[in-house]
């Protein structure tokens, strides 16, 4: 009798926050946390040699890594278009969300047989985990302007984040538990824990992901809005259409370099600390839980200063500590200043985002909300591979991670750069 009552807009809030509660255990145990860390354990200290169409390549744990990241999201962001465009045609969105939902739970439930040596196996299973957590996204975001009105969708955005802060840091708080605690609950060792945190990770994101199936039910904005031509023709044909509106194309490109910037350093941080730093896997999870539960407040703080100072103002001051965090990455060599670095990060990471979001559907002209929104979700996945790319690729040319993390500069100065020359509507009628 429930289920067929029309979910209340409170319920279709609480439901759609709960999806950032539910797949952001994926994003700190899987992406950012105990799997990197664990995955350099099973590449062989020399590196892992891998034979491919007789190209023979010997590639270290982090670099491997980086390709493996920047494969699954060029993944999404090749299918998204076309996949948004059928759900479009059949108004299946939740059913394309719950599909990448189950391929990311099972995938990320396997990974508890990726046993020691069992490298290529967990690599491959990641990349398909992860490509479900992504490509899942891009329909849970087109949710977003159907659920909120312009007034509400700063609110709404951030509360979604805030809620993915708090459910990824406790389910990795529980993790961390499993894994410190090893012996005592039965586990031969803590790779064994490792594993059976991953089978953790896969339950948690299903279990509470049911909320979001029961209680959002509204029709999504379209992701590719484009009936005459689908897929990759609908998504440059929107293009085509932004770039009438320079300020919304100066903010999509600088966002798109900025958050290439800031993606790369949550899936690299935990490889790096391990690799370049060689800080235990207990200090580095317990860094990580640090900035959980900082992010959580520091994101509903910064939406706050994004309405008294304007988002433009906060972007700058994220930014420019982004610029702060991988210079000071270059020269760090002790814990202390790991987890500085990570209580920065934590202050800034999710309101960026959620500010970032939310500015760019604000620039947005009225009656093209729908798809140029979804236009903006499919198009962060294609900046989501260059900079995973560039960490891997330096690490190869030069073997060293600590350049590989300075280079990651080049992506934050450009969106400042960018960012300076978009007006809004204030700028526009002042000037």
């Amino acid at each position: 009798m429930f289920m067929n009552k029309t979910p209340t807009k409170k319920q279709s809030w609480f439901g759609w926050c709960m999806y950032d509660w539910a797949n952001s255990a994926f994003a700190t145990v899987i992406l950012s946390a105990v799997l990197p860390v664990y995955f350099v354990s099973l590449v062989p200290e020399d590196g892992a040699t891998i034979s491919l169409f007789g190209f023979t390549h010997t590639f270290r744990a982090a670099a491997l890594w980086g390709y493996a990241v920047s494969c699954s999201m060029l993944i999404v962001a090749i299918t998204s278009p076309y996949l948004g465009s059928l759900a479009d045609r059949w108004s299946s969105h939740r059913r394309f969300l719950f599909a990448y939902c189950l391929i990311g739970c099972l995938c990320t439930s396997l990974l508890f047989f990726a046993t020691p040596g069992r490298y290529l196996f967990a690599l491959i299973l990641f990349i398909i985990a992860n490509i479900g957590f992504a490509g899942g996204n891009v329909f849970y975001n087109a949710f977003l302007p159907k659920l909120a009105q312009n007034h509400e969708l700063d609110r709404l955005s951030s509360k979604g984040f805030a809620y993915g802060y708090a459910g990824g840091g406790i389910a990795l708080l529980l993790i961390f538990g499993i894994i410190q605690g090893y012996s005592f609950l039965g586990f031969p060792d803590k790779g064994a824990a490792s594993r059976a945190g991953f089978l953790l990770t896969g339950i948690w994101w299903f279990v509470f992901a049911v909320p979001t199936y029961r209680y959002v039910r509204v029709p999504a904005s379209p992701v590719i809005v484009d009936k005459p031509q689908g897929g990759i023709r609908g998504y440059f044909r929107i293009f085509t259409e932004i770039k009438k509106y320079p300020s919304l194309l100066l903010f999509l490109v600088a966002f798109l370099f900025y958050n290439d910037g800031i993606q790369t350093i949550i899936v690299v941080a935990a490889i790096f600390a391990r690799e370049e730093l060689a800080l235990s896997q207990g200090t580095i999870l317990a860094c990580f839980l640090m900035i959980q539960f900082v992010a959580m407040p520091g994101t509903l703080i910064f939406g706050r200063l994004a309405e008294v100072y304007g988002a433009k103002r906060s972007l700058y001051l994220a930014l420019t500590l982004f610029i702060v965090v991988t210079i000071f990455a270059y020269f760090m060599n002790t814990a202390w200043e790991f987890w500085l670095l990570g209580f920065i990060i934590a202050l800034i990471l999710g309101g960026s985002q959620a500010v970032s979001r939310s500015f760019f559907s604000s620039l947005i002209p009225k009656g093209k909300h729908a798809e140029f929104f979804g236009f903006y979700a499919i198009s962060t996945k294609f900046a989501s591979v260059f900079g995973p790319l560039l960490f891997a690729l330096i690490i190869d040319l030069t073997g060293s991670a600590r350049l590989s993390i300075l280079a990651l500069t080049f992506f934050f100065i450009i969106g400042i750069i960018l960012l300076t020359r978009v007006k809004t509507e204030n700028e526009i009628v002042v000037s």
